[in-house]
């Protein structure tokens, strides 16, 4: 799905050298390529604090944490996405809430949210999914309705925009209470390990979040709350901080690529190409279609055969796991389990690549 070898490779002799200054540092943790990297993502996503951590599940649990709910509080959250979110909520004690999405952008539908608020509704955490931002301004302006925190969680939507009927633009993340985002390797935004990161622009969540990460602790020994120990460390903020330089012309690449499977598939009865939501821009972390007419599973092993990687991201809605099954019925999470796939897009594709994978699989869905 992503080569992360020719990636390195066209990166290398920016790479080599940040990572071999890290070594003869030898400053692994908190070194200063951590605080320079935090700085130069605020400086690219316009938000004014961003903390580095471990993982962008972790970092889901430093924004949970940093709002001291009380136990059994209700988040809502969608449905189709992956586990990550729901999980945090069940290691804190908090009830994980499933909402549906909309069947043509995959986010969380603004709609379907206010029938799931009770009085112990405390947290709503939209998932920018796939590249492009939920309907923010509808989100916020429900939660500040019903006096509600809300979380974005950015891990696959880093650089995206969201647009604002008053005609101002936000970032991806930067918009709720606090964001999160994830650099695991195959993000847009990827390191060579885990990694992540929160983002607020409020200065007094900002403090209290680097606190929670670090032991719980502002000087050491002194634990003023109970945190934990979730660090991005320095080999990786040195990578992160080279790519960053990188990351907006491989996001054009990957609209270029976006493009041209849009123009191959355009008039295909069989699938849905992806929609492109109004209020914002796209960064596709994955170029993911719907499969309306046909064998998934055959059309897979058809693309597998053919040298083709694909995925399904998710052959499995949340309430329907067997660590979260609820009785609950969300017909659209549940269909675009089964209809979904999504087909290889990075930085690193080639022309010939892409025409390979388009006249490919335009040859497969007629057949099946």
């Amino acid at each position: 799905m992503l080569d992360l070898s020719a990636q390195f490779q066209q990166l290398k002799g920016d790479l080599m050298p940040a990572i071999e200054s890290v070594l003869e540092k030898a400053a692994f943790i908190n070194g200063s390529e951590v605080a320079e990297f935090a700085k130069e993502l605020s400086h690219y996503t316009g938000i004014k604090h961003v903390i580095p951590c471990a993982n962008g599940t972790d970092a889901l649990q430093l924004a949970l944490m940093a709002l001291d709910l009380p136990e059994g509080s209700e988040v809502i959250c969608p449905g189709f996405t992956y586990i990550a979110v729901a999980e945090v909520c069940k290691l804190l004690k908090l009830n994980p809430v499933f909402a549906e999405v909309d069947a043509e952008t995959f986010n969380l539908d603004p709609f379907e949210i206010e029938k799931h608020i009770t009085p112990m509704t405390k947290v709503i955490v939209p998932v920018h999914l796939f590249g492009q931002c939920c309907d923010m301004e509808s989100i916020m302006a429900i939660a500040e309705k019903h006096n509600l925190f809300v979380i974005e969680d950015n891990a696959q939507s880093i650089g995206a925009e969201c647009y604002y009927s008053d005609g101002s633009v936000k970032p991806a993340g930067g918009i709720a209470h606090i964001g999160t985002t994830s650099f695991f390797p195959s993000k847009n935004l990827g390191a060579y390990g885990d990694g992540g990161a929160v983002f607020t622009n409020d200065d007094i969540l900002a403090k209290k979040i680097k606190t929670l990460a670090n032991h719980g602790q502002e000087v050491k020994y002194q634990h003023k709350m109970v945190g934990i120990n979730s660090r991005l460390d320095t080999l990786q903020a040195a990578i992160l901080l080279v790519k960053l330089k990188h990351l907006e012309a491989f996001t054009e690449i990957r609209r270029a690529t976006a493009a041209a499977y849009d123009e191959a598939f355009k008039d295909m009865e069989q699938i849905r190409i992806p929609k492109r939501f109004s209020k914002s821009t796209h960064v596709f972390h994955q170029y993911t279609l719907r499969i309306l007419d046909g064998d998934r599973t055959k059309i897979m092993a058809s693309l597998k055969e053919a040298g083709i990687a694909s995925m399904v991201y998710y052959p499995l809605p949340i309430h329907k796991q067997e660590a979260f099954l609820t009785e609950q019925s969300l017909p659209v999470c549940e269909s675009l389990s089964k209809e979904v796939i999504s087909l290889p897009i990075g930085s690193e594709m080639s022309k010939e690549s892409i025409e390979y994978i388009t006249s490919t699989f335009k040859q497969i869905i007629k057949q099946k």
